[in-house]
């Protein structure tokens, strides 16, 4: 087995090699742009990682860790659209750079290029992947909608929050590795174990996310540190905050996430120090600790040598330390 950054080098020249030099130019173009911004590929490096665990080549499944990589970029270029968004790693958005229709049309031809894709593996192995896909897409499509609805809502829950992010986020990771357990011909209970592992890691490292937004350092996260304060996102820390507070601290919450001061630094602070004070900082990292766990104990389940469940250890144990 390969390190996972050996995997991801692997996979970015395989990339390389699949760029789409095709008419119309900018249809293609955009697609080739979104897919060279970098990002952590994470997910193809996960389908290629599995399909080791269970004895079979990575490079038997480089078409579907290029297929989960183009779906998740397709998502992405769809929702900076949604979201407005100006800059995506650093650049460009898509559809900033070229137009909002070619942005459109060009997610739109990412997705069926996933989907052709499955079309290099055979019988059983196809269905399974394109079964699994199509139940993952929907899901993905799903928990953006959820997190659109939840916006205008105040009536959001913790159980609510989670699952949207276990369907935006989760579901795609815990995919990416069964999908490389489905080409490997692993067994369904040992494909059930590494989609519960990856599912459960990705609720986890969203998690993280949230926490950092609100705590993390400027020096190295590598965003504006309380990013989703100044939008009003209603977090896991923003929900437990309000369960955890009193009547009167629950409606300054409410009411500073009603508010975009043109100098929101003093509402950071604010915010932030009511996370600590009503337990919400510190249950949030709880809820990080629980689903690492449950993933950790999925992973024990597995029936594979130690040395390959350490590698998917040391995977989760370093996404849950970084400070990004």
């Amino acid at each position: 087995m390969q390190t996972v950054l050996e995997y991801a080098s692997i996979f970015q020249n395989y990339l390389e090699e699949h760029t789409l030099d095709k008419e119309p130019k900018n249809l293609y173009k955009p697609i080739n742009y979104i897919l060279k911004l970098g990002g952590k590929r994470l997910r193809p490096v996960l389908t290629m990682l599995a399909a080791e665990m269970f004895n079979t080549s990575y490079q038997k499944a480089m078409p579907a860790a290029l297929a989960i990589e183009m779906f998740h970029n397709f998502s992405l270029v769809h929702d900076d659209i949604m979201d407005d968004a100006p800059l995506r790693r650093g650049e460009q958005t898509v559809h900033e750079k070229w137009d909002v229709n070619t942005g459109i049309l060009s997610g739109d031809a990412m997705l069926i290029l996933a989907y052709q894709l499955f079309e290099q593996y055979d019988g059983t192995i196809f269905r399974e992947l394109a079964k699994l896909f199509s139940k993952t897409a929907m899901e993905v499509c799903e928990g953006q909608q959820y997190d659109v609805d939840f916006e205008t809502r105040d009536d959001v829950t913790l159980d609510q929050y989670l699952k949207m992010i276990e369907y935006k986020t989760a579901v795609l990771v815990g995919a990416a590795l069964k999908m490389g357990a489905i080409i490997a011909g692993a067994s369904h209970s040992c494909q059930e174990a590494i989609y519960t592992f990856g599912r459960d890691l990705g609720l986890a490292f969203q998690l993280q996310d949230d926490y950092l937004d609100a705590f993390g350092d400027p020096e190295t996260f590598g965003k504006q540190v309380g990013g989703d304060i100044i939008e009003n996102k209603k977090t896991f820390l923003y929900l437990t905050a309000l369960d955890n507070s009193d009547p009167d601290e629950a409606q300054q919450l409410r009411h500073l996430y009603s508010v975009s001061p043109i100098d929101p630094s003093e509402k950071i602070e604010t915010v932030k120090q009511q996370f600590l004070d009503s337990g919400a900082a510190k249950a949030t990292q709880d809820e990080i600790k629980r689903h690492t766990q449950h993933a950790f104990e999925a992973l024990e389940s597995l029936k594979i040598d130690d040395s390959k469940k350490e590698v998917l250890r040391d995977f989760g144990t370093a996404l849950m330390r970084r400070t990004v």
